[in-house]
């Protein structure tokens, strides 16, 4: 089923990840700075590091990361790297960057905007991304 917004835009997908915060804090303690360089880009890191807590602020763009490409149809395949999919937050609520593999993907699905909503508690980050044409 296709969907129209009040905008006129139409709904292609949405993408929903629930994240347990203990366990990217767990792979943080494990793997350090190679988890980090593996999962997030510089400006995601640069972002979480300034915050008073770093765990849920890791673990909520872990969960946007699996919930953008759950919109995108793919998960971790074609060819679609961790890195490709990045959270940014200029001003206001926060947004995706789509990078190589996962820009292509979204280009194919004719998507031209993305929404993101990030959640967390003291135990589960949640992200939600909606993709629309």
């Amino acid at each position: 089923m296709i969907n129209k917004t009040s905008s006129g835009n139409t709904l292609l997908a949405i993408g929903l990840d629930a994240t347990d915060i203990p366990r990217i804090d767990s792979a943080i303690k494990r793997f350090g700075d190679r988890f980090l360089q593996r999962i997030f880009t510089q400006g995601e890191i640069t972002y979480c590091l300034k915050r008073r807590n770093t765990v849920p602020a890791f673990a909520a763009r872990f969960s946007a990361k699996e919930a953008a490409m759950k919109a995108l149809g793919t998960g971790h395949s074609n060819g679609i790297l961790w890195k490709d999919i990045e959270v940014v937050r200029f001003s206001g609520p926060p947004s995706l960057l789509f990078h190589r593999a996962a820009q292509r993907r979204l280009h194919a699905l004719g998507a031209q905007t993305s929404f993101l909503t990030l959640t967390h508690s003291d135990e589960l980050a949640m992200a939600q991304v909606v993709l629309l044409s």
